[in-house]
């Protein structure tokens, strides 16, 4: 039997609406996307959690003339300061990942074509950005 896992990459704005959309095979890490994300905006502040601290996204974060707001690991020598008061706005790219996954499709992932999935993706984003 195979598994067929998908990982959902997507960077929202402020509002919540998904701006970029992007998919991977469920076991590959979450930052190997990132780059290729961030090649299609240019965000002021760029918001994450402690699984995207790698020197090289903070650099091209700080080449583009964005903020990384991204908390150090523990084993990481030399800390980076955080701005929690910005950090707390992560919430956001948490509450459209529940949004998604109320709809059933989306959640238990029915289609079997990588296209119709994102197509079923984008779908939803833009039900969920309209409201």
């Amino acid at each position: 039997m195979r598994l067929l896992t998908t990982k959902i990459h997507t960077i929202v704005d402020a509002a919540g609406k998904a701006v970029v959309l992007s998919l991977t095979p469920g076991q590959r890490a979450d930052i190997t996307e990132t780059g290729s994300l961030l090649d299609e905006v240019d965000p002021e502040v760029f918001i994450a959690d402690k699984a995207y601290d790698a020197i090289p996204l903070i650099e091209k974060l700080e080449e583009g003339g964005s903020t990384p707001v991204i908390p150090s690991r523990k084993n990481r020598i030399c800390p980076r300061k955080t701005r929690f008061s910005i950090y707390k706005k992560r919430n956001i790219i948490e509450r459209v990942f529940a949004r998604l996954k109320q709809f059933r499709s989306i959640a238990t992932r029915y289609d079997k074509l990588k296209s119709t999935f994102i197509a079923a993706v984008q779908l939803v984003s833009a039900v969920i950005g309209a409201n």
